[in-house]
């Protein structure tokens, strides 16, 4: 990369003289997707895309396909060509409003309805395109342009007055191509970790019934032992807590962390969004907890969820602390007794359709556990070194994602240039 010149005013900045700022409507024609709806999808046909799934499936490229529709379907959708950029049409938030891919393949596919469809003009590189659409100032005007509340809009008319700063041809294809291989490190690194998840799904469904047994070598011995049906009570204690009162705000600006259901998606817990004071503790039914202490979610969505905290806290009513007898079973592996079997049961341990869970339900709930506590420290330890190397990918790919951004940030306003061989 070379640094470049700038001379352009941009946006709150400048862009090299060379490059040229233009309109959507000035780069292609806009068109709209239709219907695919999602009884509609099947697992072979003719390939689709649907808006949600600008959201979800796709970052910044179309390449494979997630959903495909029979031929008569087809005949009442829009086909997407080669070059074409997609447009998610609606959104939740003005901040993802518009969330644009780039189709780059040559398969015949289709486009759902609230999907904006840009035909864009020769002189552009799609997938550059794509990519620049997602920068900061991009993102900035596709929020003022945005409509609604609870669901916002965007139209091909708002998207079309939306200016981008563009290099010459050759170079927008050398950006592309710097991205796209970035692009294909986070791909190929997110590849390892859905093998390594995986992989650890296979080693809880054998270690944890019994299927697969582990055995003593040099550096650990295992006295195997025999797989019993246990009730949680036998083998633990368990208690909720509470919410200290709202109306009392100085009970939130303490120091002791407070834990809510929410919070324990991060399955290790080691900050909490909110902190009270020990005279909300005192003042209301919370509860604190010492580190490492096993929380399961008990109410709505996040129902059966496990987790462990890693600082001292309290709880509020929604969230269960588990206090494991460790003369019977070890801390880390009843933890991974949870993790296993609570997802699969919660369907069954709801009431009335409605996921909320309490301390009886859980205390008289039953699953098999070796009762050799050997044994159970080395599936624990097992899982542990597993769940490790997830982390470790995951926090690669965090990196790599970073490295992307700061790359776009660069090239995608010519604050850096690429040398383009003539």
């Amino acid at each position: 990369m070379i640094k470049s010149t700038m001379a352009k005013p941009f946006y709150n900045s400048t862009i090299p003289s060379d490059w040229e700022i233009k309109s959507l409507s000035e780069l292609g024609t806009f068109s709209k997707g239709k219907g695919i709806l999602k009884e509609q999808v099947i697992s072979e046909g003719l390939p689709c895309v649907r808006y949600g799934e600008i959201y979800t499936t796709y970052d910044f490229i179309v390449k494979k396909f997630k959903s495909f529709i029979s031929n008569e379907v087809a005949k009442e959708c829009k086909e997407i060509k080669e070059g074409d950029v997609l447009f998610a049409g609606s959104g939740e938030t003005a901040e993802e409003i518009g969330k644009a891919v780039a189709y780059i393949g040559t398969e015949k596919a289709f486009a759902g309805g609230d999907v904006i469809i840009l035909s864009t003009k020769k002189e552009v590189d799609t997938a550059c395109l794509s990519y620049a659409l997602e920068t900061d100032f991009a993102k900035k005007q596709k929020r003022t342009l945005g409509q609604g509340n609870s669901v916002v809009h965007i139209y091909s008319s708002d998207l079309g007055k939306l200016k981008i700063p563009l290099p010459p041809l050759p170079e927008q294809k050398a950006i592309a191509h710097i991205l796209g291989l970035a692009d294909d490190a986070i791909n190929k690194n997110n590849q390892l970790i859905a093998q390594k998840e995986l992989y650890k799904k296979w080693l809880m469904q054998n270690l944890l019934t019994g299927k697969k047994r582990l055995k003593s070598n040099e550096k650990r011995k295992i006295d195997s032992g025999e797989f019993v049906k246990i009730k949680v009570q036998d083998i633990a204690t368990v208690f909720s807590g509470g919410t200290p009162l709202r109306k009392y705000s100085e009970f939130y600006k303490g120091t002791i962390p407070w834990i809510k259901s929410g919070e324990i998606n991060n399955f290790e817990i080691f900050e909490t969004e909110e902190k009270i004071t020990e005279e909300a503790i005192r003042n209301s039914t919370t509860k604190k907890v010492t580190k490492d202490t096993i929380l399961i979610a008990l109410y709505g969505a996040t129902a059966g969820v496990v987790g462990i905290t890693r600082i001292e806290a309290a709880i509020n009513q929604a969230v269960l602390a588990v206090i494991p007898d460790e003369s019977k079973v070890d801390r880390m592996y009843l933890l991974r007794c949870f993790q296993f079997y609570l997802p699969k049961a919660v369907e069954n341990l709801v009431q009335g359709g409605q996921p909320n869970l309490s301390g009886g339900i859980i205390l008289n709930y039953q699953f098999s556990i070796t009762n050799s506590l050997s044994e159970q420290v080395a599936i624990a330890q097992v899982l542990q070194v597993s769940d490790k190397e997830i982390q470790l990918l995951k926090a690669k790919t965090e990196k790599l994602r970073e490295k992307k951004k700061g790359l776009m940030q660069v090239l995608l306003t010519g604050k850096k240039r690429l040398k383009i061989n003539k």
